[in-house]
């Protein structure tokens, strides 16, 4: 184990510079350097932190954390290759590295422990021997790495599906609240509409941004959330971005532009007061400023307002030309959202026989007269005749 070439060919890493930033690796060259150098106590704290690291991140192996971390990597050479393009030196760049990488993940722990042992006097003999051990082993190599970035894509937006963005960070979502379609209740023909929108951006089409408005509890969120779940959209990508955090939105989205992937930004239960701050930063999202928003991105938002903006009576008193012009400036941005799906309250028939559904699902033993007083007097008192109220009377029987 020749430890001074093996540093040598790590820090001679450029196609995969992000993975030596991140801190199982940091560990893992501060390792090599200590051992290479003949600082035995150095590589003996490096030795404790790098196992450290490799269980907090839950990897039992260097081996299997690079080949994961490669996997999911964002630098040049991945891209390129989910690109589909070419480029000789970047190539033969990451080759290189991978070579490097896979001399390191193939050294042994007994091997590290007795490089640190001829560094260290017998005081340390009985720690060394006690210290646990990471797996050994090479779980990745250049050909099925490319083959990866060219079939599912690189990076996280590979790896994840949906997104938080919160105050200027892309929080990627492991596990999203994504409803199937046995959790959505009713509202088909509103679905349907999303759903060729949606289809038509993940086609690679010039699609139409939405606005679901309407009734508080009838599912224009889970409408949105319930896309991932679809066959067919699985380039489909969702960005939630609440409203008070629509600064740096912007710069996020021109960063898009290009990805095999198709976005969603999700922006739920939107609403302006007077002079927001944020009414401007929306408008260029949706239209885009002197650059067009990109092909592959279109903004979805939820409302229980149809403009998005609340009027005072103050605004809608006064000379008539004023009052006009501010109620055109109001709805100019919900113009902006080409598709518009009204999600209404249900009428008492369709309210009841959800009801009728929703309790036969889940045993309830009523009788249909009953059942039905019981939830009209739950609907007086406790919300209004949606599909969310309708849930909540049956889960209180």
């Amino acid at each position: 184990m020749n430890l001074k070439t093996m540093l040598a060919a790590l820090q001679g890493v450029t196609a995969y510079k992000d993975i030596l930033a991140r801190p199982v690796m940091e560990r893992a060259l501060r390792l090599v350097a200590c051992a290479a150098h003949g600082d035995g106590l150095g590589g003996l704290e490096a030795y404790t932190d790098l196992f450290y690291q490799l269980r907090v991140e839950g990897f039992p192996g260097l081996g299997q954390w690079l080949g994961d971390a490669l996997r999911w990597s964002e630098g040049p050479y991945p891209l390129l290759a989910e690109r589909g393009d070419r480029d000789p030196a970047l190539e033969q760049a990451a080759r290189l590295d991978l070579s490097a990488f896979a001399l390191l993940a193939g050294v042994d722990c007994d091997r590290w422990l007795t490089q640190l042992g001829r560094l260290l006097d017998s005081d340390y003999q009985g720690v060394l021997t006690g210290l646990p051990r990471w797996q050994a082993g090479v779980p990745f190599s250049f050909d099925t790495l490319t083959e990866a970035y060219c079939r599912e894509g690189a990076g996280r937006f590979a790896r994840y599906r949906a997104f938080v963005w919160d105050s200027g960070d892309l929080i990627p979502v492991a596990h999203p609240d994504s409803p199937d379609s046995s959790q959505l209740l009713g509202y088909d023909e509103q679905r349907a509409e999303v759903e060729r929108n949606t289809r038509a951006l993940v086609e690679g089409r010039a699609v139409n941004n939405v606005l679901l408005y309407g009734e508080s509890g009838t599912g224009k969120s889970a409408t949105v959330k319930h896309l991932l779940t679809l066959p067919g959209l699985e380039e489909l990508r969702i960005i939630e971005a609440d409203k008070e955090n629509l600064g740096g939105l912007p710069a996020l989205i021109r960063t898009l532009d290009g990805r095999r992937q198709k976005f969603i930004v999700f922006i739920d239960d939107l609403t302006f007061d007077r002079d927001d701050p944020t009414y401007s930063i929306l408008k260029t999202i949706l239209e885009g400023g002197v650059e067009s928003r990109p092909r592959n991105v279109a903004v979805y938002a939820t409302s229980n307002r149809r403009h998005l903006v609340r009027q005072t009576i103050s605004e809608r008193a006064g000379d008539e030309m004023d009052r006009s012009e501010t109620i055109r400036e109001k709805t100019s941005l919900a113009d902006r959202f080409g598709v518009r799906v009204l999600f209404q309250g249900l009428d008492k028939a369709g309210f009841l026989a959800l009801v009728d559904l929703l309790a036969a699902q889940r045993g309830v033993a009523l009788p249909p007269e009953e059942l039905h007083r019981q939830a009209v007097a739950w609907e007086r008192f406790h919300g209004a005749q949606t599909p969310r109220t309708a849930l909540q009377f049956v889960l209180s029987l």
